[in-house]
């Protein structure tokens, strides 16, 4: 029942528990591959750079390598789709783009490569967002064998509690803490200090209130920024934060 799947994903505590409890869930449904992806650093024209983007998949290792390794993402339909629009749209619109001659030669090879590895049928939901560079969204791929025809049927008898077990679990995922982009995890010291200074302190305050030096403070802010994958402390602050990194209780 929904009301199950709700109460596990509100007491979540980690993105890979949330995913787990949420695979399992679509694929009652008989979507048994997801994508899920989600960026604060959107432009507007693109979904920004990839490798600060959350994306969380459990599609076939080959299937990650071409659509999201290689960049072919940016090239189907139905990631056009997401990035301008809110709701949920069935792949239906695939087949009627092509009945009416509306593909582009970028598109015909995104969805050749669909075929080709069997991600034929599904559903797409893509995400209210409050900030204009943030974007959601998720393809729900079906089983193999399934067709678009009754992955619509599907829909229109389960489609309210689909759509909105995936809303939860995009609302989980986005305050959930994630490290994507990173080089390494931030420490518990590192995360620390860039608290502080996300706080407004000085160098100086931090050392005297963490009883440290001006030097140390300064290299932990250094490795923090190597971490991070950063060149400015100001740019570390707003990358950890994103990922919400800051004033985690640690276990």
């Amino acid at each position: 029942m929904i009301g199950d799947y709700l109460h596990q994903m509100t007491d979540a505590n980690s993105i890979q528990d949330a995913w787990e409890i949420h695979t399992k869930k679509m694929a009652e449904y008989g979507f048994d591959r997801l994508l899920y992806a989600y960026t604060r650093f959107g432009t507007g024209s693109s979904l920004g750079d990839l490798q600060d983007a959350l994306v969380l998949t459990n599609h076939d290792p080959a299937y990650v390598d071409a659509f999201i390794t290689q960049g072919m993402y940016a090239k189907g339909p139905m990631v056009a789709w997401a990035t301008e629009n809110t709701g949920s749209c069935s792949w239906k619109m695939i087949h009627d783009m092509i009945a009416a001659g509306n593909v582009t030669p970028d598109m015909m090879e995104a969805m050749a490569l669909n075929q080709k590895l069997e991600v034929i049928a599904g559903f797409t939901i893509s995400f209210h967002e409050v900030s204009l560079r943030a974007k959601g969204a998720i393809g729900l791929t079906a089983e193999r064998g399934k067709t678009q025809p009754e992955v619509d049927a599907i829909w229109a008898e389960h489609g309210s509690d689909i759509e909105l077990a995936n809303k939860i679990l995009h609302l989980k995922v986005v305050q959930l803490p994630h490290t994507t982009g990173q080089r390494r995890p931030l420490t518990a010291r590192q995360r620390e200090v860039l608290e502080w200074v996300a706080d407004g302190k000085t160098i100086q305050d931090t050392a005297t209130i963490m009883g440290l030096n001006p030097a140390t403070i300064e290299k932990h802010l250094r490795l923090a920024r190597e971490s991070l994958d950063v060149d400015t402390t100001a740019q570390a602050i707003l990358k950890a934060s994103s990922q919400n990194q800051f004033f985690l209780i640690e276990r």
